[in-house]
């Protein structure tokens, strides 16, 4: 399977200062993140949010000791991280998949925070041919080096896609005919029970939170790993692996 290409940058990048992250931004940079220091205002700052607005970029407003800690240098009350890689939108994607003739297979993450799992996670839905993962843009875990290292280098292969209104992807990846299958504790279905040969997107939900209850009322299915053991549950990077390799193990022609 051909993923699409993309810049590879070995590590995250710090920009500081005001004009820097405004020039950054129209560059078109990808910014992972931005802090901005709370109650901060002026010309400047609000060309910055004008181009927040208008690139679709959150920011969390911090105390100034924040920043400090993050940097000694100048920082006129804005840091911007540059991400290591370039997102991509699944409505670019599902389209092309289709025309290709194949099957798409979409892994839809809600709010995994951790970035070792998030890389350890990539790393096996590259391995299983998933053609997407799609993150939150708010609540979700950073793609820097350590996720990358985690990833074996995986995240700068399958395509990944950041969105700012998840429902409204999710509801996307619905209407153009994939199945949603979430893997929850919350039914009596187990992972074998759904056909993932049709277009599916399989949701995983964070270890703490599992998946935001509308997703759950809209999905297609629900399905929960058995589990025989006195520990009630997995690392969501294990549980990952499991559900996708059923999704493998429906897809793949038996052999002679």
């Amino acid at each position: 399977m051909a993923f699409n290409s993309r810049p590879q940058r070995e590590s995250n990048q710090m920009v500081f200062g005001i004009r820097a992250v405004v020039e950054a931004i129209r560059s078109g940079k990808e910014i992972e993140a931005l802090f901005i220091q709370r109650g901060i205002s002026g010309g400047l700052i609000q060309e910055l949010k004008e181009l927040m607005a208008e690139y679709q970029i959150t920011a969390q407003q911090v105390p100034v000791e924040k920043l400090n800690r993050i940097t000694q240098k100048n920082h006129q009350g804005v840091i911007g991280v540059i991400s290591p890689i370039v997102y991509q939108k699944i409505e670019n994607i599902i389209p092309d998949v289709f025309e290709k003739g194949e099957t798409p297979l979409v892994l839809v993450l809600d709010s995994i925070t951790d970035v070792r799992n998030m890389g350890a996670i990539a790393r096996t839905a590259e391995c299983a041919g998933v053609h997407a993962i799609v993150i939150p843009a708010k609540g979700s875990a950073q793609i820097n080096p350590d996720a990358i290292k985690t990833s074996a280098g995986a995240l700068y292969k399958i395509p990944v896609c950041r969105h700012d209104n998840f429902m409204q992807t999710v509801r996307f990846l619905q209407e153009s005919g994939l199945q949603l299958v979430c893997c929850t504790e919350k039914t009596r279905d187990n992972i074998y029970k759904p056909d993932y040969t049709v277009p599916t997107a399989i949701v995983m939900g964070s270890e703490e939170d599992g998946i935001r209850n509308e997703i759950i009322r809209i999905s297609d299915h629900l399905a929960k790993i058995p589990m025989f053991g006195e520990i009630e549950s997995l690392n969501v990077s294990v549980s990952t692996g499991i559900i996708l390799y059923e999704a493998v193990r429906q897809r793949t022609p038996p052999t002679t």
